[in-house]
């Protein structure tokens, strides 16, 4: 009876061996498809890291990062250029397309509006406050119009810092420091003068209004299909400015002031 005790324990003993190695490998084989698990995931997650940093370099027109509305200065007057309020910006590019008429195809003259308008209105308050007698109705009540100086002071201020902030970049641009940017300059210049010979003051500046309230609606509208086509055209603008500055620019001499400042 003894034996056959000895002989039964033995087979149990080696049977629970075999089961803690077969247990042993499983939790090793269940570690290492875990391990296997989170290496696939840390790799997609970096794949996707990497596809989110390319779609951030997606090129944008002028090297911008915000959106078309935060460039444009944000709050109402960016609504206005991008229409986001149609009939504030309807009524804004009617207003001004009534004054380009009114001055430039009617011919009438700024000083000759103002004048008559004055007229009618002094003609105006003259009768109704010496006709109250007779019309039984009372006299009326004209605000006496003051104006704050604040406004003024501010807008005189922030004039004066971009004023100077504008003689700031003209004294670098003509000391010869960046001859690049000095002959976008005088290009810009030039273009503008050509157009200033073709139309006058007004007309040029409906014509930037207009500009600034069609562009920027179109461009964020189609941005998507824009940036691509822009950034080909600045590609092939910096190939042909390459060669132009290799055989054109570098043979021009420095201004007396690059050495001094470097």
């Amino acid at each position: 009876m003894a034996e056959e005790s000895e002989h039964t324990a033995a087979p149990a003993t080696g049977e629970s061996l075999l089961d803690k190695i077969a247990d042993k490998l499983h939790g090793h084989g269940h570690d290492s498809s875990s391990s296997s698990d989170s290496d696939s995931d840390t790799k997609e997650s970096s794949s996707i890291k990497d596809t989110s940093s390319i779609k951030d370099k997606v090129f944008r027109l002028f090297g911008r990062e915000k959106p078309v509305h935060s460039v444009l200065g944000g709050g109402k007057p960016a609504d206005v250029l991008l229409w986001r309020n149609k009939k504030i910006s309807a009524s804004v590019l009617a207003v001004a397309t009534a004054v380009w008429i009114f001055f430039e195809l009617l011919e009438y003259h700024l000083l000759t509006l103002v004048g008559h308008i004055l007229i009618l209105l002094l003609a105006v308050l003259f009768l109704w406050s010496n006709a109250h007698t007779f019309i039984h109705k009372a006299p009326p009540r004209i605000p006496v119009v003051h104006l704050s100086e604040e406004p003024f002071l501010q807008f005189a201020s922030a004039l004066t810092i971009e004023l100077n902030r504008g003689f700031a970049a003209l004294h670098a641009i003509g000391s010869g420091r960046d001859l690049k940017t000095f002959l976008i300059v005088i290009v810009s210049t030039w273009i503008l003068s050509i157009v200033g010979s073709w139309v006058n003051f007004l007309t040029l500046f409906y014509i930037v209004f207009v500009l600034l309230h069609t562009v920027p609606v179109i461009y964020d509208k189609y941005e998507d299909k824009i940036d691509p086509l822009a950034e080909k055209g600045l590609i092939e603008f910096k190939k042909q400015y390459a060669v132009f500055d290799e055989k054109v620019l570098s043979k021009i001499p420095k201004g007396p002031l690059k050495g001094k400042l470097a």
